[in-house]
């Protein structure tokens, strides 16, 4: 089987995390993330956001965001992303962004 790229890892987290893949695909994923330091700090801040959450109670979780929330964390999420990738000269279409 062929390498597992960080976004095919985060794209299972939530299955691998609950040991809900097969166990080769743990396997690698386990292989990947122990090469990877940028997944290493994801997986154990995600682990530790898990743990975190099963302890809090019902009326202790705060409402869900409005619509336009989500909406404006995204795109700042998105100018972020394309800043941090600016900065870093990370390639696009070919071209030095």
């Amino acid at each position: 089987m062929t390498k597992l790229e960080c976004k095919e890892i985060f794209e299972q987290l939530s299955e691998y995390l609950d040991r809900q893949l097969p166990a080769d695909l743990c396997d690698q994923i386990d292989a990947h993330i122990e090469a990877c330091p940028p997944c290493v700090r994801f997986v154990e801040s995600l682990r530790k956001t898990m743990e975190l959450c099963k302890d809090l109670k019902e009326e202790e979780k705060p409402a869900p965001l409005p619509d336009q929330a989500i909406s404006d964390l995204r795109l700042a999420y998105q100018k972020f992303s394309r800043e941090r990738n600016a900065e870093k000269g990370v390639l696009k279409n070919g071209r030095e962004a």
